[in-house]
């Protein structure tokens, strides 16, 4: 690669505020920054700046009428970095054209049809016609963020394998690990009334639905009620029809032992996952689910379903479980009951934790960068 600083193009709608793919981008960026080989434009239209290497850039959208939204971005966005001498666009968003883009969701038909189970509306022809455009390029590098990403897309689109990688998201190991276990389990245990023999599984989900609440309460029903179990208590923070899974946590006879704790300060999530012995999680559906990597990072072993894209970092009985989707709460209580045994609990945490630390923000940025790299040595030989 020829010794000059390359500019790269950073798109995407919304940069780092809350959300997967904006807090993705930010954490990315920030990274590939500091490491100084290239110059980073970010083209978004809001966004929160954390550094000062990187030029922002204030990408228009129309969004009346609604059909306009992702056509429009796409519009403006390919103008403005034609304007600008860009020499890698790395896209976190549907856009026209793009070198390398980051699949941080299912091909948008898929998601109507298949996971919202909708019809499709003019936005969402409209937002499909811009992906086929992005896809349809041979020279667009696609990195899905997980196994299971790519396996929907490759199904949907007659793309060739050679141009999909999978790139996972990153974590902070260290802002997960750093709370002192003793005293977060003492904090929770007196604001919530959980005694020391009781074992504490953790559900943090903005979707109690879609993420699985009633199977997970439906396993944890039947372990409950066979003999031989360790106590427990169920922590569900976040949002969600919370009448609901009350009365099903009454009807299942749990009630007792399940406390909704409602929508908890992102700072203060490191600490709850801290308290706690294991997360689960039985997603209907999940492109990846950063929770996961974040309860690994605490030293967590996880329960989670086999449509949560995360599934590629669990190792079986060895760092947490993986169940069917559709898993009769027999078998989820009996991987409930293995996780929450005492000796492998442990065990299992600590390799939660060392997959976490594989997986950090800077491994990843490490990855992303030889990816720009082998992009620019393949455009120079060409």
């Amino acid at each position: 690669m020829a010794d000059r600083l390359y500019s790269i193009a950073v798109v995407i709608p919304k940069y780092g505020l809350v959300g997967g793919a904006e807090g993705f981008a930010a954490e990315l960026t920030e990274r590939l920054a500091r490491d100084g080989r290239f110059r980073f434009h970010v083209f978004a239209n809001r966004w929160v700046a954390r550094s000062e290497r990187i030029v922002f850039h204030k990408t228009p959208i129309l969004s009346f009428p609604k059909f306009l939204t992702t056509p429009s971005f796409a519009f403006f966005a390919d103008r403005q970095i034609r304007r600008c001498g860009i020499d890698i666009i790395h896209s976190h968003e549907r856009i026209f054209r793009a070198d390398l883009a980051t699949l941080h969701g299912v091909p948008h038909r898929f998601w109507v049809r298949r996971v919202r189970r909708k019809r499709m509306s003019l936005y969402d022809r409209a937002t499909v016609g811009v992906e086929e455009k992005l896809l349809a390029d041979p020279q667009c590098r696609l990195l899905p963020v997980s196994g299971l990403t790519r396996e929907i897309l490759l199904k949907e689109y007659p793309v060739d394998p050679k141009r999909v990688c999978v790139v996972h998201p990153g974590v902070d190991p260290d802002l997960f690990s750093a709370p002192d276990r003793a005293a977060c389990r003492a904090d929770l245990a007196g604001r919530f009334g959980i005694r020391p023999e009781e074992r504490v599984i953790l559900f943090v989900s903005m979707n109690f639905e879609i993420k699985g609440l009633d199977a997970l309460m439906k396993g944890l029903s039947f372990l409950a009620a066979r003999g031989g179990a360790p106590p427990f208590r169920l922590i569900v923070a976040g949002k969600g029809d919370v009448r609901k899974h009350k009365a099903l946590a009454e009807t299942l006879g749990i009630g007792e032992r399940i406390v909704f704790a409602g929508v908890v300060p992102g700072a203060e999530i490191p600490f709850l996952y801290r308290a706690a012995d294991l997360y689960a999680m039985l997603s209907r559906f999940d492109t990846f689910g950063m929770v996961v990597l974040e309860a690994m990072a605490a030293s967590l072993p996880v329960l989670i379903s086999d449509r949560v894209g995360a599934r590629d970092l669990v190792r079986e009985g060895i760092n947490g479980s993986v169940v069917a989707a559709d898993a009769a709460p027999e078998e989820i209580a009996s991987r409930l009951a293995l996780l929450l045994d005492g000796s492998s609990r442990e065990k299992m945490g600590r390799a939660a934790r060392e997959t976490a630390r594989q997986n950090s923000w800077d491994a990843v940025a490490e990855r992303v960068l030889s990816i720009y790299e082998e992009l620019l040595d393949c455009r120079q030989r060409r």
